[in-house]
């Protein structure tokens, strides 16, 4: 367990928590299951993981000076300059397997430049505005663990849809047990029709 009273530790405890649950939320499913898509916007599981493993190795890569050891596997700037979301599906050739191993390389080369790097280690992040790209490892931790939060969120809801699998975390769902959901449910929607 991290010493969560040292700063740095505890940033890095809860990049490392979320990368978890949003691997954990593919367990179980099937090739197909995990790259269908959930919403109007095609949004599916496999890709909220392709972007999520892409968003790290950005910001803990050139912002900091360094390169992927196999940039080939990520998504290329001319990839992105044909589709635009295309870091948001797996390809044929892409499995769900490979890109979860990817995944974890990719949060390998995280973690080295967290371990190796001052949390004041400064960074410059090309891709956004000039005049805002200077920042610190402190900042990126905390930009990159607020980005996958918020898409674990999104992997939690799409689970839900496609099989009621729910929970927070593999250890501690924080979800009620034997708590009949239905009745939940018509109980809410009655609330909500008052307001009709």
């Amino acid at each position: 367990m991290a010493d969560l009273g040292d700063p740095k530790a505890a940033l890095h405890h809860y990049l490392q928590a979320t990368r978890d649950d949003l691997i954990w939320k593919l367990d179980g499913l099937s090739e197909r299951d995990a790259r269908l898509p959930r919403t109007a916007t095609g949004n599916n599981l496999l890709g909220v993981i392709k972007h999520c493993l892409n968003v790290e190795a950005g910001y803990f890569g050139p912002t900091f000076g360094r390169e992927f050891p196999s940039p080939e596997d990520l998504v290329s700037v001319q990839a992105f300059e044909q589709d635009p979301q295309a870091d948001w599906y797996a390809r044929e050739d892409e499995t769900k397997d490979g890109l979860i191993d990817l995944y974890r390389r990719v949060g390998n080369f995280a973690d080295q430049t967290i371990e190796q790097l001052p949390l004041d280690a400064p960074g410059q992040v090309p891709w956004w505005r000039p005049g805002r790209q200077d920042v610190t490892l402190h900042r990126i931790i905390i930009h990159v663990t607020c980005d996958l939060v918020r898409h674990a969120g999104h992997a939690d809801i799409m689970r839900e849809q496609h099989d009621g699998a729910v929970g927070w975390q593999q250890e501690n769902t924080n979800i009620p047990n034997d708590y009949d959901w239905p009745a939940y449910v018509t109980k809410l929607t009655k609330l909500a029709d008052r307001f009709g």
